[in-house]
Formats: C-alpha cells, structure tokens, sequence
C-alpha cells in the first residue's frame, strides 16, 4: 500500500501535462499560487488602528489645518464640522450664588468668585462671620451695597443679605481636549452628555469623571446643562482638574472624534452588549449617557458604534444619568487596568 502511493506520486509529478488536481512535488516557489510572505509587521505608528497610530493621524491633521489657516484658507474643523465651540468673551454674564447657606457652602467648595456682596446694616450671625473670613482668607473681594441692589444682581432671590458673584465658566475647546488627551500618552477617555439638563448630575459626572481617569466631558449648547455653581459645588473640586467642552451640535461633534479614531459608545437599556463586555474601552472611547427619561435622541443613537447596557434589576426601570456615568467610567477603568 505504502509503495502504491508513493509510486502514484512520482507518477503525477513526472506528468507535466497533467490535467490532476493537487500540488505537484517541488513547485512552492514556482507555481501561480505560490505563498508570498507579508514583509515585516509594520511600526506601531503606521498602523492606522494602533493608538499610536490614531494619534500620528490626529497630529497630521492638525498641522494640515494649521498650514490650511496659514494660507488663509479655512479648513472644515475651522468651519465647525465638528460642532465645536470657541470660548466666547461677553456672550455669558456672571451668576449670582444667593442665601446664607448657599453662600457659605459655595466658598467652602472654592468655587470661583469674584465678590462677595454683602447688605448694608447685615444682621450678622455664624454664617456671616464664616462666610467673610472665607472670602477674606481667599483674597475675594467684599463689597456692600443695599438690599435693594442685591436683589436686582440676584434676580429677587432670597439672599438673606449676602450674595457672591462666581464668573462664566470657560469651557474648553474640543479640539483642544482631544489633543492634550492624546498628549497624555493613555488612551484617550471622554464622556458625552445627551439631554442632561440638571446642573447637578452635570457636576457629579465631573467628579466621577476625575476619579476613574477619564480625560474630559462634553455637553451640547442646547438642552443641556451648563457648568453652574451648582455643578461646580457638586463636582467637589473635580471642575478644576476635568475640563469641559462646550458644542454646538453633539451629533457632529461625535463624527469628528470618530475621525479622529474614538469609538463612541452609546448607553442604553436594550443596548447590543453589557458594557463590561466591551474590549474597545481600552481604546480612545466616548460614553455617551443620555437623561433619564429620554435616553439618547435619535441622530445620537444612530451616530454611535455600538450602545451599551448596564445589567440591573428588572424591578428598576432606569438609572440616573450622573450614576450610570459612574459605573460606565468604572468599567472602563477595570478594563484599561
């Protein structure tokens, strides 16, 4: 038998007109379908899904658009294709913090402030006494002025005579953030707000958003909130270190970072997969959580890669927006550890 074939063997490989299929002996190097080797695995840089190739992607296309505004032509990022928003000076007027409580509360959080008004003929109390030595010890200044003029600053609010003055935020650009989040040298780590109105869960976003690595928060201009001092006093200081990006149109500026190599994931309650199970979050990502009650708006849904679940009790019908971010940024954390 073992002869058989090995003659049948030298018979097919002494034939070369041969119409039977199957390799004939010695033609590796000689026959059409030969194997060709792939050369030498490319450099990280130049592999265009590679983090690092992502970011030589991102720093070409900056200084393609840099060249393009040397030459006084305007490039589609100059334009607002991402949706981007510039810090705008005199567009935002200040915000008045109004009430003992609120006012002490407010200068114990080292919220920024630029004066603190205090009513002519105060009565004062232990509030008061803390509430200037406070503004005192951080250099704010005090001004006093009557009651009348507190409550037009304060849009009538009950401000018990005392009433500080916290400046416009400045938001940051989001190219800017994309940027030095890629300069950072991780992966790049964002989360997008959709529809979240409460200044509040804003802030708690922020302070969670500080405490598992993440490396900014974008909110849309519209319908959404917007970096108040009760954001800030509820971010626990986590406003000073976790900048925010401040956008146009949220759908447009997701499909720029997409262009710039993010994932973005979207959070929902039917979503595809739990997001624990999700390796791109190791990657450049950003978690889009939507409210409460909506979820995500449509254009943002379709504009995701793919959305997410977080595995809950059937009893619960849904998770607040600043506590869903929480565990999202969370598992993202576990899985970049």
């Amino acid at each position: 038998m073992a002869g058989g074939a090995k003659g049948g063997q030298g018979g097919r490989g002494n034939k070369a007109g041969s119409h039977r299929k199957g390799a004939a002996k010695g033609s590796g190097g000689q026959a059409r379908r030969a194997l060709r080797g792939k050369g030498p695995t490319p450099k990280a840089e130049d592999r265009t899904k590679h983090q690092k190739g992502r970011r030589k992607a991102y720093v070409a296309k900056k200084a393609a658009e840099t060249a393009a505004k040397r030459d006084g032509s305007r490039s589609p990022a100059a334009s607002g294709a991402r949706g981007g928003a510039r810090r705008r000076s005199g567009k935002e007027s200040s915000e008045f913090v109004a009430g003992r409580n609120s006012v002490v509360e407010a200068l114990r959080a080292e919220i920024p402030a630029t004066a603190l008004l205090v009513a002519t003929r105060i009565d004062s109390d232990d509030r008061v006494r803390e509430a200037l030595k406070l503004a005192n010890a951080r250099g704010i200044p005090l001004l006093e002025a009557p009651r009348s003029e507190i409550d037009r600053l304060s849009g009538d609010a009950v401000h018990q005579g005392l009433a500080l003055q916290v400046p416009p935020y400045e938001y940051a650009h989001l190219d800017d953030l994309v940027e030095e989040a890629f300069a950072s040298g991780e992966a790049p780590l964002l989360v997008a707000l959709d529809g979240v109105t409460d200044p509040r869960n804003l802030g708690a976003v922020v302070r969670s958003a500080g405490a598992f690595g993440a490396h900014g928060v974008v909110v849309p201009e519209r319908r959404s909130a917007g970096m108040t001092a009760s954001a800030w006093k509820t971010s626990a200081g986590a406003a000073a270190r976790v900048p925010v990006a401040r956008v146009t149109n949220l759908t447009r500026a997701l499909t720029g970072l997409k262009d710039d190599g993010f994932s973005v994931v979207g959070l929902a309650a039917d979503g595809e997969a739990e997001i624990g199970d999700l390796d791109l979050l190791a990657d450049p990502v950003v978690l889009v959580v939507g409210s409460e009650g909506k979820g995500l708006s449509r254009l943002v849904g379709e504009t995701c890669d793919v959305t997410a679940r977080i595995a809950i009790a059937s009893s619960v019908e849904s998770l607040n927006a600043s506590v869903a971010a929480g565990i999202v940024l969370h598992e993202a954390a576990r899985v970049r550890s």
